[in-house]
């Protein structure tokens, strides 16, 4: 992986982890929370897409993937934390 394609990477999983946590809780985690959110949700979110077969390209198709597998993760991380 080119620098570049690491900083996209991040971005990507910046704006995935804000769009999740507003669509989760109604705010973001601060930058450094939003790209944890959003790299583990974008590996989430292309694996699940992967197993169910739904193809996804360019920067838009990568976030949508990334915030569908972050808004998993804050759901599940949720489900822990009442437990």
């Amino acid at each position: 992986m080119t620098l570049t394609g690491f900083i996209i990477f991040l971005v990507i999983g910046a704006v995935a982890g804000w769009i999740a946590g507003q669509i989760m809780r109604g705010g973001g985690f601060g930058l450094a929370g939003n790209i944890v959110v959003g790299v583990i949700g974008a590996l989430i979110g292309g694996w699940l897409f992967g197993v169910l077969g739904i193809a996804v390209g360019g920067l838009i198709g990568s976030i949508v993937a990334a915030v569908v597998g972050a808004i998993i993760l804050l759901a599940l991380l949720r489900l822990i934390r009442r437990v």
